[in-house]
Formats: C-alpha cells, structure tokens, sequence
C-alpha cells in the first residue's frame, strides 16, 4: 500500500481528507460516506485496527520506522493532514455558504448522499433474506435517529468521554454524522465550539507569553473538558475500527446492507427543506456560544413549495450533488483502467 502510491495518489489521499474532514464538521453529513464512496473505506478501517498493543510495542522500543510502516502511516497521515487543513479552511468555507445559501448547501449534500446510496447499491449483488431485513434494521435506526429530540447539555466528565467515543462514529460509519449525534446529546456547542475556543484562546495566550489563563477556572474546565473528549473520540476509533474490521472480514455483505440502509434512514437528516430551531431560554430569548452564533436545537421538516422557483434552483443542486458522486465513480473506474 505504501510504497505503490504516486504523487498523483498522495495529492488525491489529502483532497479526499479535505472532503472527509469538512464532511465530519456539518451535522448531518458522515465523514465515513465520503470514505465509502471515494473508495478508501476499507483501508481506512484496516489502517485504524493496526493501531493496536503491536503498533504501541514498536513505539516503545523506538522503533519508528516499523512503527510507522506497521499502521500503514503514509496513508493515515495524508488522510490526517486533509483533515486538519480542512477543519482550518474548507470547513470554515462551508460555514459561509450554510449561513448565506442554507436551502442550496443541503440540497447538493442531499443529491450527495442519494447519489451514495446508488453507488453502493448498483454493485451490490447478495440480497437475500437476511441482507434484505439488515437493509431494513439499518433505515430504521437511520430514520430512528433522524427524529429523535436532543438532550440537556452535560460537562461531567464520563459523559465527555462517551461523547468522544459515540461522536467519532461520523469518520468509521457511514451515514452517521458525529456532529448531530452531538446535537443529540446536547453537548454540540460544549465539545466541537466552547472547548476548541478554549484551546485556541490558550495557544494564542502562550504565543504571547501571557499565561493568566491558568488562574482562569472557566477555561481549564474547558480545556480539560477538550482532552476527555479528544481521549474519548481516540479510544472510539481505535475500537470501532477494530470491531468494524472484523465484521467486514466475516460478515461483510450483511454490513454492507445494513450501511445502505442506515445511509438511506439518515437522509432526513439532511432533508434541505427544514426549518433550523434555536435553543432559547425561559423568556424566549435565544441562547448563542462562545462565538456569539445562535445554538441549534433540532430542525423542523417541511415540504417544499413547488411553486417556488428557489424549490427549482434545490431541485438543480440535488442533481449537481448527485453527479459529484457518479462523477468521482467515473474518475475512479477511469482511473482503475490507465
């Protein structure tokens, strides 16, 4: 795997991290779709479970080239560092166009994922009765989560970790976005927003030399709160990774189905008519973060007015997102030809 890829493939390993990682960021969106579609899923949860007592073994012992070559370390990292550079860049992009083109943003997201659910589908030849109920089990969980009402926000500790552990779910399971499992939870605004504020106010202050912010309560709490998650959210990936390594090995048309399922049970979710419902306070004035950016609740579905000619350009973008996916599954045969 290492060794056999070109500059071509390396260049194409970060783009697809950029897409992964701007995917993780919006609630709705599955990091792990974009995984499955451009076609690095399975390498992906393959590299993830080599991350296990052997891997920590080399480490130790200083061995970092074995180490490195062990966890398949090439790929992690290109796929690492287009999440991260995305998070700093694509994602804030995406920011912009959600506020100022809402309707349209989810609509290509929407063709997207319909788009997913063919790709996967059009090759998948194993229906029988027990892939045909995991296709149903897996939408009606999808469809479950969809409709499900968020919870009160909660910093204990424990909670974090487990937040870490179920959120990190978004990169290793398609369909299932981490930010809206957050949503769920109600603890979106305290973990992916307060407590990276916290960190980048903290970096900012020691660039400085300004180090006051020890004696400040509130921002330890959120940073201590910020690596209880970030722990969580390893621990989450490094399991799931194992445990999604082993199913694929032994039950991989049953896992495949119940993916197609759940991706087409998640897709109201990203339904691009819905109306965003703001957290607001006894008195009906609406809570913001720590940005000042109003906190979301949960959405409101509705059905759209076909009379509008905004519907119209949605309906236009439903079919751009659809061809990105069959685009990149045509690149991608291309590719396996040359």
């Amino acid at each position: 795997m290492e060794n056999s890829r070109t500059l071509k493939d390396k260049i194409l390993l970060v783009i697809k991290g950029l897409a992964m990682g701007a995917a993780n960021k919006v609630p709705g969106v599955s990091g792990g779709v974009v995984a499955f579609v451009a076609g690095f899923y399975e390498e992906f949860i393959y590299s993830l479970q080599r991350i296990n007592g052997k891997a920590f073994k080399l480490l130790f012992r200083g061995r970092f080239k074995s180490f490195y070559q062990y966890i398949n370390g090439k790929f992690l990292g290109l796929l690492i560092l287009g999440m991260l550079v995305s998070y700093f860049s694509v994602s804030k992009i995406l920011d912009y166009f959600i506020q100022h083109y809402e309707l349209y943003v989810w609509s290509a997201f929407f063709g997207m994922i319909l788009g997913s659910i063919y790709y996967i589908a059009k090759d998948f030849k194993h229906w029988n009765r027990s892939t045909i109920l995991s296709l149903v089990i897996g939408a009606a969980i999808g469809i479950a989560i969809s409709f499900m009402n968020p919870a009160k926000e909660n910093d204990h500790l424990g909670f974090v970790f487990i937040c870490g552990i179920i959120s990190v779910s978004g990169m290793t399971l398609p369909g299932l976005s981490g930010s809206f499992i957050l949503i769920l939870l109600g603890n979106y605004v305290l973990l992916l927003v307060d407590s990276v504020n916290a960190l980048y106010d903290t970096m900012a202050d020691m660039l400085r030399g300004d180090f006051n912010f020890t004696s400040d309560a509130e921002r330890i709490r959120d940073l201590k709160i910020l690596a209880v998650f970030t722990a969580g959210s390893t621990v989450g990936l490094v399991t799931l990774s194992h445990l999604l390594n082993f199913v694929l090995k032994h039950y991989k048309n049953i896992t495949t189905a119940v993916i197609i399922g759940f991706i087409s049970g998640s897709l109201g979710v990203v339904w691009p008519w819905k109306e965003t419902i703001y957290k607001a306070d006894e008195a009906g004035v609406f809570l913001t973060d720590s940005n000042g950016k109003q906190i979301i609740q949960n959405y409101k579905r509705m059905i759209p007015d076909m009379a509008s000619s905004e519907t119209w350009i949605a309906v236009f973008y439903i079919f751009v997102g659809i061809s990105i996916v069959l685009a990149l599954d045509w690149y991608g045969k291309r590719a396996e030809n040359i």
